[in-house]
């Protein structure tokens, strides 16, 4: 149960990480808004297409990067959940026992 909980810190900490480096790339375009938990290209802007590459290719690549961002977070969250359910799982045994 120690080490689950040690597990469980660590997780949080590199999820706080994870939130901050989601944020450092919302503030460097304001074109991504400011959520964290949507990919950059989940909002089009009514009315414009897509941007591709070929026209704002800074952008695209740094759009990139967030959404790697992002799907690094939802893969800790989601570790973070099963680690938390053996967690849970220990502690009922602890007290059924």
């Amino acid at each position: 149960m120690l080490t689950t909980t040690i597990v469980l810190i660590i997780l949080y900490l590199i999820y706080r990480w994870s939130i901050a480096w989601i944020n450092y790339y919302n503030r460097l375009d304001k074109r991504f808004g400011l959520s964290v938990w949507r990919y950059s290209y989940d909002y089009h802007v009514a009315g414009k297409r897509d941007i591709s590459i070929l026209d704002d290719k800074e952008f695209v690549l740094l759009r990139r990067k967030r959404n790697r961002a992002v799907t690094f977070m939802y893969l800790i969250f989601f570790l973070s959940f099963v680690v938390f359910m053996s967690f849970m799982n220990q502690l009922l045994i602890q007290i059924l026992n």
